[in-house]
């Protein structure tokens, strides 16, 4: 039995002595010693996997303030402060010996640790610290990392026990085995319930170390740090280890007679990704992170999370009867800077119902035409408003959800916010253009989920360039290479929901989106055929006419088809020309395949613009 440090027996009680005792772990032990040294609680709470601790740490989070009892009883509110909104891309920095460049936001090893340690210091007195452990990934599977989480916000704790598999049990299981993640979370100073000193946010990942600091910021993409924080930590492990770590969701596309052929899905934040794998009919697994791994000749993936930390913005009982379905039902959800009104009733953008025009939001009393100091208008709901909730309460949890051997992924989806050049739907000809010329040269533009400008076009490879942390070029080749040698690798597709006539009018639906996966489900498994471009494989009219009628009822004219499936060639010319600076000159390690890749496109482009014309119609 491994001995508890002094320190620790002065901030534990016997209860918690034994809770941690029972793990056996000492870099367990190391780490929690070494939180408590600098963050100074007033005492420590080891979380298990029972429902008593789970329970305790929903009431604590009401009970401190983070988060407000709403009308239905298994709903909580919580709000960051007005300047904490948002993933921090700019304070949010790799520890990396003697800094570091490129795309990869780097920091001094030493100065940035001791940096962020110093926001640390003292930053838990007066407060109860919380250890949580949990499981990335299905329990008892090859594919799944474990994690220990030390906080001291209950609010963080409670969303990641939705958002996670349980891992206490698991953590006994390690035999004394330093083989997880470790995340350190402070709140920092409070004002009013929120963090103070955002401008001492800092989120700062030690990927030699696998550890994770964060500290005055309570916005969850800040702070849960089983999300893109750990993925973080993943990409640069399964580099080592010929995995992928990817942000994708993953979801059970229904086809004919019975058949499920599962999806994977990159999309930046804001860009459908949630919608997508929510489509009506289909069955989710995931909306935000997978691992991809090789098993007996496939590609197979697990969903790393159980649950949805998902943009509320826009989520009505039309466009999303699923998910406006279990926010209005009483099962167990998390608001996250919405409107709540006197009667402690949630409000939220987009959701199909007037809002109250005065209530309690995340810039505090709010009412109609109420501006910042800065003399901007403060809408009702943020526009990165969140709910987190758990995927089995949806009507559509796809029952392998928590299979320990993952699914067979049968097809590949990059999307993006694109108004101009991507058509709604396309199949890359093979494994390497579709790594190419659809993950990795994947634009969008920006919104409201990340700080900064919005409606800019920005360059996200794979949707997970935020997340890198290993070079640009490195990570193509790992996906490049990890097809190789398969008999039959997953089909890869591009989807578009945001394509727009030069009058600025959007040329799909909402609901349309079912339509374009439900033809990339048919092409994967051999049951239609494409039309030629020079970028892929697009649908015949008589194809997609047909599914419109099927699963939407309505007519769909040749006019339409004509209208969002023409190949707009200087638009695809401008795109490879702005992606292949960005790799030429800030991009490491970029392998040559990808300019050879992307020569063979212009020279397809440019053939058929002088055959067809700039603009060329379905068919030629």
């Amino acid at each position: 039995m491994v001995d508890i440090k002094p320190l620790l027996n002065e901030k534990l009680d016997a209860e918690n002595r034994r809770r941690l005792a029972a793990l056996n772990n000492p870099r367990l032990n190391d780490f929690l010693a070494d939180a408590v040294e600098l963050a100074e609680p007033d005492s420590v709470f080891i979380c298990t996997d029972s429902a008593e601790d789970a329970a305790y740490i929903r009431r604590l989070a009401v009970e401190n303030g983070e988060e407000i009892s709403l009308t239905v009883p298994a709903h909580t509110c919580h709000f960051d402060g007005y300047n904490d909104q948002a993933r921090d891309k700019a304070n949010t920095k790799y520890l990396v010996d003697g800094g570091g460049g490129g795309f990869l936001n780097c920091a001094d090893k030493t100065a940035g640790t001791n940096e962020v340690r110093g926001f640390l210091k003292n930053s838990m007195a007066g407060r109860r610290m919380l250890v949580c452990f949990f499981c990335l990934g299905p329990v008892g599977s090859d594919f799944s990392i474990l994690c220990a989480q030390i906080t001291d916000s209950a609010y963080v704790a409670h969303s990641e026990q939705i958002l996670y598999r349980p891992g206490y049990e698991q953590f006994k299981k390690l035999g004394g085995s330093a083989d997880f993640f470790r995340l350190l979370h402070s709140q920092g100073e409070l004002e009013g319930a929120v963090s103070k000193n955002v401008q001492n946010r800092r989120v700062y990942i030690d990927l030699d170390d696998e550890i994770v600091y964060s500290a005055n910021t309570q916005y969850g993409g800040n702070t849960i740090g089983l999300k893109k924080l750990s993925l973080r930590l993943a990409i640069k492990r399964a580099a080592t280890e010929g995995w992928l770590a990817e942000h994708m969701f993953i979801m059970g596309m229904h086809g004919p007679n019975g058949r499920v052929t599962y999806f994977t899905g990159a999309f930046p934040s804001a860009c459908g990704k949630t919608s997508t794998s929510m489509i009506p009919g289909q069955t989710i697994v995931g909306d935000d992170i997978a691992y991809l791994r090789r098993k007996n000749g496939q590609i197979r993936c697990v969903n790393v999370e159980k649950g949805i930390f998902g943009i509320i913005r826009d989520v009505n009982a039309e466009d999303d009867p699923i998910i406006y379905k279990a926010l209005t039902s009483n099962i167990e959800v998390i608001f996250s800077n919405i409107l709540i009104d006197s009667q402690l009733k949630p409000y939220w953008l987009g959701m199909g119902s007037e809002l109250p025009n005065e209530g309690r939001n995340h810039s505090g009393n709010w009412h109609t035409g109420k501006t910042d100091s800065n003399d901007r208008e403060i809408t009702a709901s943020h526009k990165n408003a969140r709910y987190c909730l758990a995927i089995p309460d949806l009507d559509n949890c796809d029952p392998r959800l928590d299979d320990p051997d993952g699914v067979e992924v049968g097809g590949i989806v990059y999307g993006g916010r694109d108004s101009d050049t991507w058509v709604p739907v396309e199949r890359a000809y093979n494994w390497t253009e579709g790594i190419i010329l659809k993950g990795a040269s994947l634009e969008s533009e920006t919104t409201a989920a990340t700080l900064g400008a919005e409606g800019v076009r920005s360059f996200n490879l794979m949707s997970n360039l935020d997340f890198l942390s290993i070079p640009l070029g490195r990570y193509i080749r790992m996906n490049l290479d990890f097809a190789g040698g398969l008999e039959k690798p997953p089909a890869i597709f591009s989807v578009n929901y945001f394509l727009r006539d030069r009058g600025g009018r959007y040329l799909t639906g909402m609901a349309d989106k079912k339509i374009w996966m439900l033809w990339a489900e048919l092409s994967a498994n051999g049951d239609v055929e494409g039309i030629r471009t020079p970028t892929g494989l697009i649908p015949r009219y008589e194809d997609l006419a047909r599914l419109f009628a099927e699963h939407l009822g309505t007519d769909y004219r040749r006019e339409q088809y004509v209208t969002q499936f023409t190949f707009r060639a200087p638009e695809n010319l401008a795109k490879l020309d702005r992606v292949e600076i960005i790799y030429r000159e800030k991009a490491d390690e970029v392998p040559d395949i990808v300019f050879e890749t992307f020569a063979i496109a212009r020279k397809r482009i440019a053939a058929a613009a002088k055959e067809h014309g700039e603009y060329i119609r379905p068919g030629g």
